[in-house]
């Protein structure tokens, strides 16, 4: 058949609409996407004609590759994956995990109205941030509380709130950048804040911090090294002394925890992260922290301290800029009240659990996962095995500590251990994992017991 021929038979973009799938089509998916996938299927078939790359063409032909293009274009691009890769608070990977309890109470709220803004009490319009101000206060100890939508915005908006048009004293030492470029002189110069360094990288004393308090000193700052360590000859200030300091001159100190843990890490071995009632309970006036990291909540900003600075941050015209929504409200209560049983937040919240989780009970879950993997891949595809590893945190979280884990290390054969690793982050779900002395490593920490099923198939896939 001649290209003329050939690009007579080419079937119309009304033809296909109309045809039996074109119909079953439209009311499945997006009319435009359908629209859309039919127009580009054919215009590929008029180009592959027209450079005698096609010899012949049905209607029968095109129509799995218009339904492919059609699911391709209707899929949504935020996506559940298969977290592999023993990251527990991965960044690029949304972070904290949230239980089923938690997302059923989300579900609740966010299927009908709600009293978000409403007393039901007094008849009459009430605060958002009252739903957590209570949960907040007894798991911390603090006067009052606020929460925000990250904990960026909670440390711009306390700064902004306590320090704009005035000097804030911080050790050159602390300060740092975290991911996306966030860094504290940037947001001190954005809330207004006029940056006060005292000290050196290494080396800051209280009395770095005593010589430079005047007239116009509006805070003392403390941020938490979340993302790194300055070790060897080095000395800092502890929140303690500068909290003596600050009630000497009658100047706020806040202190930016970044991840905030909320339980007593250091029976697991983990010394360097102080908990949000250590430092409340050392008078600090402002903590801030992030409700999304060692917490193991939705990504929030969290703002505990004493109550008449409290209420002047919570007046400030930012607020309304970072509030938060319902849906947040209802994920963090329901987090919080995990705190109220410390064995309980352990065993219900999915980030804790998975940082605490005993190292037996992860080598059971390779173990069953390799199991499962030997199953269905043939030796002669693969070569797998259980191996000793390391996880980490993530989330800019204790970057120090490496908890010790087990993972399953498939060794492809008949293919390349990179060409795995794309077809796996392009499967159904996803799986991301991670590289590691020309195997695939598959870390068990990170790999819900609910998700092994997936994982097994999604390999057994991507070696065909």
């Amino acid at each position: 058949m001649n290209k003329k021929k050939l690009l007579s038979s080419l079937p119309s973009v009304d033809e296909i609409l109309k045809s039996e799938k074109g119909l079953e089509w439209q009311e499945t998916y997006p009319r435009r996407y359908v629209l859309k996938a039919t127009r580009e299927i054919i215009e590929h078939n008029r180009q592959a004609i027209l450079k005698d790359e096609l010899k012949e063409i049905s209607l029968e032909d095109m129509l799995p590759h218009i339904r492919h293009r059609i699911e391709r274009l209707s899929a949504l691009s935020l996506k559940p994956v298969i977290n592999a890769t023993g990251v527990v608070m991965h960044t690029n990977l949304g972070r904290s995990v949230l239980s089923e309890e938690i997302l059923e109470n989300v579900k609740r709220v966010a299927c009908g109205y709600s009293n978000l803004e409403y007393d039901l009490e007094k008849g009459e319009r009430g605060k958002r941030y009252s739903h957590i101000q209570r949960l907040l206060n007894e798991i911390t100890g603090a006067e009052s509380s606020l929460i925000v939508n990250n904990n960026a915005a909670a440390v711009f908006v306390c700064l902004t709130a306590l320090a704009k048009g005035k000097e804030a004293v911080v050790s050159r030492g602390e300060l740092v950048e975290i991911g996306g470029s966030f860094r504290v002189p940037d947001v001190m110069s954005a809330s207004g804040a006029i940056l006060r360094e005292v000290g050196t990288t290494n080396k800051t004393h209280l009395r770095d911090y005593e010589a430079a308090i005047n007239e116009n000193t509006g805070l003392l700052l403390k941020v938490h090294q979340s993302n790194f360590r300055t070790i060897g000859f080095t000395k800092q200030v502890e929140i303690d002394e500068l909290v003596t300091l600050g009630k000497k001159h009658g100047i706020p100190v806040m202190f930016d925890l970044g991840s905030g843990c909320l339980i007593d890490l250091k029976p697991y071995g983990v010394h360097i992260e102080p908990t949000v009632q250590e430092i409340v309970k050392s008078g600090c006036d402002i903590v801030t922290f992030s409700g999304d990291k060692l917490l193991g909540g939705p990504q929030g900003g969290v703002i505990v301290g004493k109550s008449e600075i409290i209420e002047k941050i919570a007046k400030n015209p930012l607020m309304r800029a970072v509030r938060i929504d319902k849906l947040t409200l209802s994920a963090f209560e329901a987090v919080l009240m995990n705190y109220l049983d410390e064995d309980k937040a352990k065993a219900h919240i999915p980030t804790v659990r998975m940082l605490l989780q005993a190292v037996n009970e992860i080598k059971a879950r390779a173990k069953k996962i390799l199991t499962r993997l030997k199953r269905e891949i043939k030796e002669n595809v693969a070569e797998m095995d259980v191996i000793e590893d390391s996880s980490q945190s993530g989330g800019g979280a204790l970057p120090e500590i490496e908890f010790k884990t087990f993972a399953v290390a498939v060794r492809p054969k008949k293919l390349s251990v990179n060409r795995l690793e794309e077809r796996l982050r392009h499967g159904n779900p996803p799986i991301i994992a991670r590289i590691k002395d020309n195997a695939l490593i598959l870390d068990a920490r990170t790999v819900g017991d609910n998700e092994v099923e997936g994982l097994v198939k999604g390999i057994e896939g991507a070696m065909l």
